[in-house]
């Protein structure tokens, strides 16, 4: 069992799917609105419900800043080596070093030969597939002085220009599952990018063995191999088997696969809006907690260190929060408009914490459906992109408080200290007003760039009368949130002259957890394609 020591990363694995580009895209734009750290896609040029992956990568490439994209993996037999290398380097230089390369030997032969890629054999496509990482690699180096030259068995450059360089070294990941494959992983490739549901038990352990061991063999050091995994599975209330439970037990799963396996990236494939939500936002820092804490205690396993017995979950649980649940995904006002929209509302599934309810959620007011034929541009989208963007940072505060109120139950922090941090946050200080909402988020993104609160609403009413009903009943939830806000500052206070009012404190907590997560769905619901539609930035 390994430890590799690689900094955590997680992606997702979205379809390609041709039915529906629009929101493949917004699925794609979503992964880095909740702050995934890598998008990737499948490749299979012979599937004609699929996009071209690669026109897909640039494009999602083009509607992104942050994200880093891959294939996973690309489909090598028709794909030429040498062509291949220079639209890898020319979209990293593109999207500014955001781009790696996924490669596979090959599948699906017929298919691939109905397209007019040649038929290989298991060993042919090893062969090839090394040759393929050659020529790749020498396209790339520009400080190499003479043109490229592989004389291969399966890919012959004679002296062809080397260049463009990417923007940064960008890594080559394989996909391998059999020995010669990890082998060659081992000695050449940068990653090794398995899927789970394709691995029995113990695959992993050997699989970084064969690897470890060709890396000792070619001078290479194992930790030169980040280990990356595609997973799959369900998030459900009660656990009903490897992952498929509540985010605590896919975080403590997939702790283990990073300390006692070595996987240092985590890819999901799924495209439910709700279940990259939830792995963004509960999974990844859950995961990235637990094996801190490991680490830390020096207890970590690594390739000279035997595994401790006891599971790094267990180790690090009392520590870690219980985290605030995000609802699973439900239909949403974004979805219809013929897919043009992408921008996709949180959704709320209606379970609450709290037996008090500080609204009628039934009378809530709703807006103007849309227009299935409206078309929206990638700037419009951008506000109501923004939008979500600004909620999920109040959603991560609601969390803090949470973890805040664990901390002092567990003595490791005093009252006073908790009121004060909550205090300052930015749900304490924006008054609950949208305009603000926008002000904040624009302040630290476009160098104070400022939203007068005050004129926000009202132009909202002004723009589609319509949306009177709606803005009118958001502004007197504000308050109405304030309030339960001044409620948990007034139980923190109780709690600092009575240490038996915990049970006062987390009631408290609760209510405004439920009023909180309530009000930004509905928000999101009714405002994300208005505020693209009326143009209001």
């Amino acid at each position: 069992m390994s430890d590799y020591g690689h900094d955590l990363v997680f992606g997702s694995f979205v379809t390609p799917s041709a039915g529906n580009p629009d929101r493949t895209v917004g699925v794609a734009v979503l992964a880095e609105q909740v702050g995934l750290d890598l998008v990737t896609f499948q490749d299979h040029p012979y599937q004609p419900a699929f996009l071209d992956t690669w026109t897909l990568l640039s494009f999602v490439a083009a509607r992104t800043s942050r994200v880093h994209l891959s294939a996973n993996v690309t489909n090598l037999p028709l794909r030429p080596p040498a062509v291949l290398a220079r639209s890898v380097a020319s979209l990293d230089l593109l999207s500014g070093g955001r781009v790696s390369l996924g490669l596979g030997a090959g599948a699906f032969w017929d298919a691939i030969e109905a397209m007019g890629g040649r038929r290989l054999t298991p060993g042919q496509g090893v062969r090839a597939l090394e040759e393929a990482i050659e020529v790749i690699r020498q396209v790339w180096d520009v400080e190499a002085r003479g043109g490229v030259r592989v004389d291969g068995e399966f890919y012959r450059v004679v002296g062809a220009k080397r260049g463009p360089a990417p923007a940064h070294p960008v890594p080559i990941w394989l996909g391998a599952y059999k020995p010669r494959m990890l082998q060659l992983t081992g000695r050449r490739a940068d990653g090794w990018l398995p899927t789970l549901g394709y691995l029995q038990p113990g695959d992993l352990s050997r699989g970084n063995a064969i690897i470890d061991e060709a890396a000792q063999q070619a001078g290479r050091s194992a930790q030169d191999v980040r280990r990356l995994l595609n997973i799959s599975g369900q998030f459900s209330a009660v656990g009903r088997g490897p992952l498929n439970g509540p985010a605590e037990q896919w975080a403590e799963e997939l702790a283990e696969l990073a300390l006692g396996e070595g996987v240092g990236t985590f890819i999901l494939g799924s495209d439910d809006p709700d279940d990259l939500r939830r792995f963004a936002g509960e999974v990844a820092p859950a995961v990235r907690e637990l094996v801190a804490a490991e680490r830390d205690r020096g207890a970590a396993p690594t390739p000279a260190q035997p595994a401790q017995e006891r599971s790094p979950a267990e180790s690090a649980r009392e520590r870690t929060p219980e985290p605030v649940a995000a609802p699973p995904a439900r239909a949403s006002r974004a979805t219809t408009t013929g897919g043009a929209f992408a921008v996709v509302p949180t959704p709320d599934d209606g379970v609450r914490r709290s037996e008090q309810q500080v609204w009628d959620e039934s009378t809530r007011p709703t807006g103007p459906a849309p227009d299935p034929e409206r078309t929206y541009t990638p700037q419009e989208q951008a506000t109501g992109a923004h939008l979500v963007q600004i909620h999920d940072g109040l959603r991560a505060e609601l969390a803090q408080i949470h973890d805040l109120i664990e901390q002092v139950a567990a003595g490791e922090i005093d009252a006073g200290a908790a009121r004060s941090h909550i205090n300052t946050m930015t749900m304490r200080q924006n008054r609950w007003t949208l305009g603000v909402y926008c002000e904040s988020y624009c302040r630290i993104v476009t160098t104070h760039h400022t939203i007068e609160d005050q004129s926000f609403f009202p132009r909202l009413r002004a723009r589609d009368p319509r949306l009177g009903p709606v803005v009118d009943r958001l502004e007197q939830e504000h308050h109405v949130i304030h309030d339960v806000l001044e409620g948990v500052d007034r139980a923190l206070v109780a709690y600092v002259g009575s240490p038996d009012g915990l049970a006062e404190l987390r009631t408290a907590v609760d209510l405004l957890t439920d009023a909180l997560l309530s009000h930004l769905s509905y928000e999101e619901r009714e405002l994300v394609e208005p505020l693209a539609r009326l143009g209001i930035a």
